[in-house]
Protein backbone atom coordinates (compact mmCIF):
# COMPACT_ATOMS: atom_id res chain seq x y z
CA UNK A 1 0.00 0.00 0.00
CA UNK A 2 2.48 2.50 1.22
CA UNK A 3 4.62 1.40 -2.56
CA UNK A 4 1.41 2.91 -4.34
CA UNK A 5 1.28 5.70 -2.41
CA UNK A 6 4.31 6.65 -3.10
CA UNK A 7 3.76 5.83 -6.22
CA UNK A 8 1.42 8.51 -6.81
CA UNK A 9 3.05 11.03 -5.09
CA UNK A 10 5.99 10.84 -7.39
CA UNK A 11 3.78 11.52 -10.39
CA UNK A 12 3.50 14.99 -11.57
CA UNK A 13 0.16 16.45 -9.96
CA UNK A 14 -1.73 18.57 -12.84
CA UNK A 15 -5.72 19.85 -13.10
CA UNK A 16 -6.04 16.49 -15.22
CA UNK A 17 -5.08 14.37 -12.46
CA UNK A 18 -6.80 15.77 -9.64
CA UNK A 19 -9.94 15.72 -11.81
CA UNK A 20 -9.65 12.10 -12.60
CA UNK A 21 -9.75 11.06 -9.75
CA UNK A 22 -12.35 12.68 -8.41
CA UNK A 23 -14.47 11.58 -11.07
CA UNK A 24 -13.51 7.71 -10.05
CA UNK A 25 -14.53 8.94 -6.56
CA UNK A 26 -17.97 9.94 -7.75
CA UNK A 27 -18.58 6.81 -9.46
CA UNK A 28 -17.63 4.56 -7.05
CA UNK A 29 -18.58 6.22 -4.20
CA UNK A 30 -21.15 9.11 -4.71
CA UNK A 31 -21.16 12.52 -5.11
CA UNK A 32 -20.90 13.50 -1.05
CA UNK A 33 -17.65 11.59 -1.53
CA UNK A 34 -15.54 14.11 -3.04
CA UNK A 35 -13.66 16.61 -0.58
CA UNK A 36 -10.45 18.15 -1.18
CA UNK A 37 -8.77 15.71 1.70
CA UNK A 38 -10.34 12.49 -0.09
CA UNK A 39 -9.17 13.51 -3.79
CA UNK A 40 -5.82 14.21 -2.10
CA UNK A 41 -5.48 11.02 -0.31
CA UNK A 42 -6.68 9.44 -3.71
CA UNK A 43 -3.39 10.67 -5.50
CA UNK A 44 -1.01 9.69 -2.51
CA UNK A 45 -0.64 14.11 -1.30
CA UNK A 46 -1.64 16.20 1.50
CA UNK A 47 -5.00 18.32 0.10
CA UNK A 48 -3.55 22.01 0.33
CA UNK A 49 -1.06 20.57 -2.70
CA UNK A 50 -4.65 20.53 -4.61
CA UNK A 51 -5.42 24.30 -4.32
CA UNK A 52 -2.41 24.88 -7.07
CA UNK A 53 -4.55 23.49 -9.65
CA UNK A 54 -8.34 23.82 -8.40
CA UNK A 55 -9.60 26.94 -6.57
CA UNK A 56 -11.85 25.06 -4.10
CA UNK A 57 -14.09 22.36 -4.27
CA UNK A 58 -17.04 24.09 -6.88
CA UNK A 59 -14.22 24.15 -9.11
CA UNK A 60 -13.33 20.60 -8.49
CA UNK A 61 -17.14 19.84 -9.11
CA UNK A 62 -16.94 22.33 -12.41
CA UNK A 63 -13.93 20.03 -13.38
CA UNK A 64 -15.81 16.32 -13.18
CA UNK A 65 -18.93 18.20 -15.26
CA UNK A 66 -16.63 19.53 -17.54
CA UNK A 67 -14.97 16.18 -18.07
CA UNK A 68 -18.16 14.16 -18.13
CA UNK A 69 -20.05 16.88 -20.58
CA UNK A 70 -16.83 17.06 -23.35
CA UNK A 71 -17.86 13.08 -23.85
CA UNK A 72 -21.07 13.87 -25.57
CA UNK A 73 -20.98 13.23 -29.10
CA UNK A 74 -22.51 16.09 -31.67
CA UNK A 75 -23.84 13.80 -34.40
CA UNK A 76 -22.98 17.02 -36.80
CA UNK A 77 -25.34 18.67 -39.05
CA UNK A 78 -25.16 16.43 -42.26
CA UNK A 79 -27.37 13.13 -43.16
CA UNK A 80 -30.40 11.85 -41.64
CA UNK A 81 -32.00 13.63 -39.32
CA UNK A 82 -33.55 11.28 -37.58
CA UNK A 83 -30.60 8.93 -37.15
CA UNK A 84 -28.55 12.30 -35.91
CA UNK A 85 -31.20 12.55 -33.44
CA UNK A 86 -31.05 9.10 -32.04
CA UNK A 87 -27.26 9.37 -32.12
CA UNK A 88 -27.57 12.40 -29.99
CA UNK A 89 -30.12 10.49 -27.64
CA UNK A 90 -27.98 7.83 -27.07
CA UNK A 91 -24.53 9.51 -26.63
CA UNK A 92 -26.55 11.14 -23.28
CA UNK A 93 -28.26 8.08 -22.14
CA UNK A 94 -24.53 6.37 -21.92
CA UNK A 95 -23.23 9.52 -20.53
CA UNK A 96 -25.82 9.24 -17.47
CA UNK A 97 -25.50 5.43 -17.29
CA UNK A 98 -21.93 5.44 -16.98
CA UNK A 99 -21.83 8.73 -14.43
CA UNK A 100 -25.05 8.44 -12.68
CA UNK A 101 -24.31 10.86 -10.06
CA UNK A 102 -23.78 13.70 -12.49
CA UNK A 103 -27.77 14.41 -12.65
CA UNK A 104 -26.94 14.73 -8.73
CA UNK A 105 -24.04 17.28 -9.49
CA UNK A 106 -25.91 19.15 -12.14
CA UNK A 107 -29.15 19.35 -10.27
CA UNK A 108 -27.95 20.32 -6.86
CA UNK A 109 -24.88 22.35 -8.59
CA UNK A 110 -24.83 26.40 -6.35
CA UNK A 111 -22.45 27.85 -9.30
CA UNK A 112 -23.90 26.71 -12.67
CA UNK A 113 -21.23 28.02 -15.07
CA UNK A 114 -22.52 27.91 -18.85
CA UNK A 115 -19.29 26.94 -20.75
CA UNK A 116 -18.50 25.86 -24.62
CA UNK A 117 -18.67 22.16 -23.00
CA UNK A 118 -21.29 22.30 -20.52
CA UNK A 119 -23.72 23.64 -23.24
CA UNK A 120 -23.01 21.52 -26.31
CA UNK A 121 -25.57 18.85 -25.37
CA UNK A 122 -27.94 21.65 -25.12
CA UNK A 123 -26.99 23.51 -28.29
CA UNK A 124 -27.27 20.23 -30.17
CA UNK A 125 -30.51 18.75 -29.08
CA UNK A 126 -32.52 22.56 -29.44
CA UNK A 127 -30.67 22.69 -33.11
CA UNK A 128 -31.91 19.68 -34.05
CA UNK A 129 -35.22 20.59 -33.42
CA UNK A 130 -34.89 23.46 -34.60
CA UNK A 131 -33.77 21.36 -38.20
CA UNK A 132 -36.77 19.02 -38.32
CA UNK A 133 -39.20 22.39 -38.00
CA UNK A 134 -40.24 23.34 -35.07
CA UNK A 135 -40.50 27.28 -34.59
CA UNK A 136 -38.70 28.22 -31.12
CA UNK A 137 -41.01 27.55 -28.42
CA UNK A 138 -41.67 23.69 -28.87
CA UNK A 139 -38.24 23.15 -29.54
CA UNK A 140 -38.09 24.24 -26.47
CA UNK A 141 -41.01 21.89 -25.14
CA UNK A 142 -39.72 19.01 -27.38
CA UNK A 143 -36.41 19.24 -25.69
CA UNK A 144 -37.56 19.31 -21.96
CA UNK A 145 -39.76 16.20 -22.98
CA UNK A 146 -36.59 14.50 -24.85
CA UNK A 147 -34.54 15.24 -21.76
CA UNK A 148 -36.89 14.40 -18.84
CA UNK A 149 -37.93 10.71 -20.88
CA UNK A 150 -33.68 9.73 -21.14
CA UNK A 151 -32.89 11.17 -17.52
CA UNK A 152 -36.25 9.37 -16.32
CA UNK A 153 -35.20 6.33 -18.14
CA UNK A 154 -31.55 5.78 -16.76
CA UNK A 155 -32.67 7.06 -13.19
CA UNK A 156 -35.43 3.50 -14.23
CA UNK A 157 -32.69 1.42 -15.66
CA UNK A 158 -30.08 2.34 -12.60
CA UNK A 159 -33.07 1.26 -10.25
CA UNK A 160 -33.33 -2.03 -11.61
CA UNK A 161 -29.90 -2.65 -12.12
CA UNK A 162 -29.62 -2.03 -8.29
CA UNK A 163 -32.57 -4.29 -7.21
CA UNK A 164 -31.26 -6.84 -9.11
CA UNK A 165 -27.80 -7.42 -8.97
CA UNK A 166 -25.55 -9.88 -9.73
CA UNK A 167 -25.44 -11.70 -6.62
CA UNK A 168 -29.07 -11.62 -6.21
CA UNK A 169 -31.81 -14.27 -7.47
CA UNK A 170 -34.20 -12.58 -10.04
CA UNK A 171 -37.28 -12.58 -8.00
CA UNK A 172 -40.53 -14.50 -9.24
CA UNK A 173 -43.76 -13.02 -10.14
CA UNK A 174 -45.29 -15.06 -7.88
CA UNK A 175 -43.22 -13.57 -5.54
CA UNK A 176 -43.92 -9.88 -6.33
CA UNK A 177 -47.75 -9.74 -6.33
CA UNK A 178 -48.39 -12.35 -3.41
CA UNK A 179 -49.62 -9.56 -1.40
CA UNK A 180 -51.67 -7.55 -4.17
CA UNK A 181 -55.74 -8.50 -4.93
CA UNK A 182 -55.52 -9.66 -8.26
CA UNK A 183 -59.12 -9.09 -9.08
CA UNK A 184 -58.06 -4.99 -8.55
CA UNK A 185 -54.51 -4.82 -10.32
CA UNK A 186 -56.02 -7.29 -13.74
CA UNK A 187 -53.40 -5.08 -16.24
CA UNK A 188 -50.61 -5.00 -13.74
CA UNK A 189 -51.05 -8.89 -13.20
CA UNK A 190 -51.86 -9.69 -16.69
CA UNK A 191 -48.29 -6.89 -17.64
CA UNK A 192 -46.02 -8.41 -15.29
CA UNK A 193 -43.86 -10.84 -17.20
CA UNK A 194 -43.00 -8.43 -19.58
CA UNK A 195 -42.09 -6.05 -17.23
CA UNK A 196 -39.57 -8.60 -15.30
CA UNK A 197 -38.38 -9.76 -18.86
CA UNK A 198 -37.73 -7.14 -20.95
CA UNK A 199 -35.03 -5.76 -22.76
CA UNK A 200 -34.08 -2.16 -21.69
CA UNK A 201 -32.24 -1.21 -25.05
CA UNK A 202 -35.53 -2.24 -26.91
CA UNK A 203 -37.75 -0.07 -24.30
CA UNK A 204 -35.76 2.90 -24.50
CA UNK A 205 -35.69 2.33 -28.57
CA UNK A 206 -39.09 1.73 -28.27
CA UNK A 207 -40.11 5.42 -26.37
CA UNK A 208 -37.28 7.33 -28.54
CA UNK A 209 -39.32 6.07 -31.45
CA UNK A 210 -42.61 7.54 -30.01
CA UNK A 211 -40.64 11.00 -29.07
CA UNK A 212 -39.40 11.08 -32.60
CA UNK A 213 -42.61 10.32 -34.22
CA UNK A 214 -44.28 12.89 -31.72
CA UNK A 215 -41.55 15.53 -32.87
CA UNK A 216 -42.45 14.97 -36.30
CA UNK A 217 -45.97 14.78 -36.15
CA UNK A 218 -45.78 18.39 -34.12
CA UNK A 219 -43.62 19.67 -37.29
CA UNK A 220 -46.66 19.43 -39.35
CA UNK A 221 -44.68 17.48 -42.03
CA UNK A 222 -42.48 19.94 -42.58
CA UNK A 223 -39.51 20.04 -44.64
CA UNK A 224 -36.11 19.33 -43.03
CA UNK A 225 -33.46 21.67 -43.49
CA UNK A 226 -30.14 21.64 -42.64
CA UNK A 227 -28.64 24.52 -41.01
CA UNK A 228 -25.77 24.04 -43.25
CA UNK A 229 -27.44 24.93 -46.12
Amino acid sequence: MAQGTDSKRREKLTRDRIIDAALVIMDDEGLDAVSMRRVGRELGVEAMSLYRHVRDKDDLLLGIRERVLSTFTDPGTQGDWEARARKAARSWRHILRAHPNIMVLISESKRFEMTPTSMRPTETALRLLREVGLPEDDAVKAFCALGGFIVGFVMFEIGVTHATGPSDAPPTPEGLVAALPSDEFPCFMESLPYLMRGDLDERFEYGLDLLIAGIRSKSAGLPISSVAD
